[in-house]
C-alpha cells in the first residue's frame, strides 16, 4: 500500500513538473515573439533617424570625415568607411541587422532563453541613446587622427585615459580593436593570435606603432565604449564565443609557461564622460557565472563566415 501511494505520489510531482516545464517554454515563446517584434520594430526606426540625422554622434561623424578628409587626403578612403557608421551602410547598423535575422533562426541557439537574451541585448541595442553612445569610439578615432585638432566625445583624452589605465598607445583606431564589427582575432603559426581588420579598415595597420598581438593588447588595452560599457549588447552570440576562445587559447599558451594571464576584461577601464543615463544603467557585461553557451554551428556559419573574413587583411609582420 505505501508503496502504490509512493508512485502516485511521485508520478503526481511529475505532471507538477511537467506542467511548470510547458507553462516556462509558453512564457519564453511569447517573450520571443515580443522581442522579435520590438526589435525589428527599434532597429528599423534607428535606422530612419540615422538617415534623417537625428543622432548626434552620428552627425558629428560625419561632419568629423569632412574635415579630416581636407586634412589628410591620404586617408580618405579609410575615413569614408568609417564615416558610413554615420548611416544606415556602415559596420554597426549592419551588425544589428545581421543578428536581428540570426536571432529569427531557432537552430542558432542551445535553447530558447538563450534566443531570447539575443533578441531582449538587440532591443537594448537599438536604442538611440545608447547607439549614440556607440558611436562614439568612431568619433573618438577621427579625433584622434585629427592629431588633436578634433575634440573627443563622451571620452577624456588620449593622454589623460591612457595615464588613468597605464595603457599602450597603440595609436589612432585603438578603440576599434577588438570589435567584431572592425575585424577579427587570428592565429598564426606558432599559436598567437593577432588581430586582423577587414577591407578598407586595414589601412590602420599604417597608423598603429607596433602589430597588435592579443596578449599585449588584452594587458595593455585604453577605454572603448564597446569593451567597457557596450560589450554586452553589441556582441552576438557567436562574437562572445569566439571572444571566449581566444581568450581560453592564450591563457593555455601562458600557463603552459607558467605565466598568470587575465581576461582583457578583468577589470574596466576608465575614460568614459557624459554618457547617457541609458548607458549607465544598462548591464555592461554577463554574469560572471555565465558561460558561454550556443551551438557550436553557430560559429561556424560559413555564409556569415565567407562575407566578412574573405575581406580581412591581416597586420601580422614581425613580433
Amino acid at each position: 500500500m505505501a508503496g502504490m501511494l509512493t508512485r502516485a505520489l511521485v508520478a503526481a510531482l511529475l505532471l507538477l513538473l511537467a506542467g511548470c516545464g510547458d507553462n516556462r517554454q509558453e512564457q519564453v515563446a511569447a517573450q520571443i515573439n515580443k522581442y522579435s517584434q520590438l526589435s525589428e520594430s527599434r532597429i528599423a526606426s534607428l535606422g530612419e533617424q540615422l538617415q534623417q540625422g537625428s543622432i548626434r554622434n552620428a552627425m558629428l561623424l560625419e561632419h568629423y570625415a569632412g574635415l579630416l578628409e581636407s586634412q589628410k587626403p591620404a586617408l580618405a578612403p579609410l575615413v569614408k568607411q568609417l564615416a558610413l557608421d554615420a548611416g544606415t551602410d556602415g559596420a554597426l547598423y549592419g551588425s544589428l541587422k545581421r543578428r536581428l535575422e540570426e536571432a529569427k533562426n531557432p537552430a542558432n541557439f542551445i535553447d530558447e532563453e538563450t534566443r531570447l537574451q539575443e533578441l531582449e541585448n538587440l532591443y537594448q541595442a537599438a536604442d538611440p541613446a545608447l547607439y549614440n553612445d556607440l558611436l562614439s569610439d568612431p568619433v573618438n578615432v577621427l579625433a584622434d587622427m585629427s592629431d588633436g585638432q578634433l575634440a573627443r566625445v563622451n571620452a577624456i583624452s588620449r593622454e589623460s585615459e591612457s595615464l588613468a589605465n597605464g595603457a599602450d598607445d597603440l595609436g589612432p583606431g585603438s578603440q576599434l580593436v577588438g570589435n567584431p564589427a572592425y575585424g577579427q582575432w587570428q592565429t598564426n603559426s606558432n599559436g598567437t593570435s593577432f588581430w586582423a581588420w577587414y577591407g578598407m579598415y586595414s589601412m590602420f595597420s599604417n597608423l598603429f606603432n607596433r602589430p597588435v598581438y592579443y596578449d599585449n593588447w588584452s594587458r595593455g588595452r585604453n577605454y572603448s565604449y564597446y569593451h567597457d560599457v557596450g560589450r554586452y549588447r553589441y556582441s552576438s552570440p557567436r562574437d562572445v564565443l569566439q571572444q571566449d576562445r581566444v581568450f581560453q587559447q592564450e591563457k593555455k599558451r601562458f600557463d603552459s609557461q607558467g605565466k598568470r594571464f587575465d581576461s582583457p576584461y578583468a577589470k574596466t577601464r576608465s575614460g568614459a564622460s557624459g554618457l547617457s543615463r541609458q548607458s549607465s544603467q544598462a548591464p555592461s557585461s554577463r554574469p560572471s557565472a555565465e558561460k558561454p553557451k550556443f551551438r557550436s554551428n553557430y560559429g561556424k556559419d560559413s555564409s556569415f563566415r565567407d562575407s566578412r573574413s574573405r575581406t580581412t587583411r591581416s597586420v601580422r609582420r614581425g613580433k
